[in-house]
């Protein structure tokens, strides 16, 4: 059986998730489809050779309403014969993706696809396609009386579980910028990164091509003034043990973003002549408790290394998405990594989550260093709403 590889991934620079942010004049599509665009013009891949794409997008409604991976690639101008198909699993979305892409392989089904993702938070802000609608229904509310929660109120509720201080959120959510600033600074991001355009006025294009959310100088201290985000009365009587020391300062930054990634069949990639980077080593996908809902990567990474074979000591670059600080600190504190290894070029607190397009950037992130520092096995896990978690070992080659 062939192996699944990766034969290229590349991202867009990450902007703020707001009007005024460098990418929110850029519609979804445009965003999305200039990204696969210099996927396909980097890898010099015959597009017409690519069985399918797959495209991760959480809030397919407004402007990412139309199957966003098959309107991009044609927006981009590639062979209308290709089909697309658009992965909703919450942030995990594009990591499921490539899943998706190369379990295909895998199975014979693909001998090309590209894994994309993308979200324009500063267009379709977040929980857009559920307003003024009930997303459960009465079964579940009717099972998990008196209701799941937000997000938030799960980072808090993991916070009090492990025992995880503000003090200690706010020290690794520092961390996460001073390590992204430096990656960024030592050309870490450079082959990753491909530069978007933002059209404007007749001669007022802007190319964007860093990222804009790297806080440099950010201290522990100053982000201890922050409020919490999440206290409110609705929730003092039912979570007691709640501490309210989640901010907007140690939790992920709303994003915009598109990644994209070329995955073929180590035999069709070697009979184009392509080298692979990196090959899909195994493969987790778990649920969880849906009220607690940020654990899921724990159980999702005790899954993938039974298959895989390894154990923490094993892998030289972990990627637990940082949705919330306390979501990689209780991830930590349950496999006592070497925390180096652990978010090393800084994570979504500093980078940003533009949602659909985490799963495909966090992986690019993770190729790229693992070729920098002449790692092996790296793996990557995203915690997803509704208590989901994905999980992915790659090899690099």
């Amino acid at each position: 059986m062939t192996d699944a590889v990766i034969v290229d991934a590349i991202r867009s620079p990450l902007t703020k998730g707001k009007q005024g942010g460098a990418l929110s004049g850029l519609h979804a599509v445009e965003l999305l489809a200039q990204t696969i665009k210099a996927l396909i013009e980097r890898t010099g891949i015959d597009p017409g050779t690519v069985d399918d794409v797959l495209a991760g997008c959480v809030s397919q409604v407004g402007e990412q309403a139309g199957n966003v991976g098959r309107m991009a690639w044609l927006s981009a101008g590639l062979p209308v014969h290709v089909p697309s198909t658009t992965v909703e699993r919450k942030c995990g979305s594009s990591q499921q993706a490539a899943h998706f892409a190369a379990q295909g392989v895998l199975a014979g089904a693909y001998d090309v696809a590209v894994v994309a993702g993308v979200e324009s938070m500063s267009r379709i802000p977040m929980g857009s396609s559920a307003i003024g609608m009930d997303p459960y229904g009465p079964g579940v509310a009717a099972r998990f009386a008196p209701g799941l929660v937000p997000q938030g109120i799960a980072a808090e509720l993991i916070a009090a579980k492990w025992k995880i201080t503000r003090e200690e959120m706010d020290e690794y959510s520092a961390r996460s910028h001073e390590r992204a600033a430096a990656y960024e600074d030592a050309g870490g991001f450079a082959n990753e990164i491909v530069p978007i355009r933002v059209p404007g006025e007749p001669g007022d294009e802007v190319v964007v091509d860093r990222d804009e959310t790297i806080r440099r100088g950010t201290t522990a201290e100053k982000l201890g003034g922050l409020k919490p985000a999440f206290e409110h009365e609705r929730w003092l009587q039912r979570f007691p043990e709640i501490t309210w020391s989640v901010t907007a300062g140690n939790s992920s930054q709303i994003t915009d973003g598109a990644s994209a990634m070329l995955v073929m069949s180590a035999d069709r990639a070697a009979k184009l002549g392509l080298r692979p980077r990196a090959r899909f080593h195994s493969f987790s996908v778990v649920a969880d408790d849906p009220i607690m809902m940020l654990t899921g990567p724990i159980p999702a990474t005790h899954r993938v290394l039974e298959r895989s074979g390894l154990t923490i000591g094993d892998l030289d670059h972990i990627e637990v998405n940082e949705a919330f600080a306390p979501v990689p600190l209780a991830w930590q504190a349950e496999f006592d990594a070497d925390p180096e290894r652990l978010n090393p070029c800084g994570g979504a607190i500093a980078l940003g989550h533009p949602l659909g397009g985490s799963g495909a950037r966090l992986m690019t992130t993770m190729l790229n260093n693992l070729e920098r520092t002449g790692g092996r096995y790296g793996l990557q896990t995203m915690c997803e709403a509704g208590g989901m978690a994905n999980a992915t070992v790659i090899e690099r080659l």
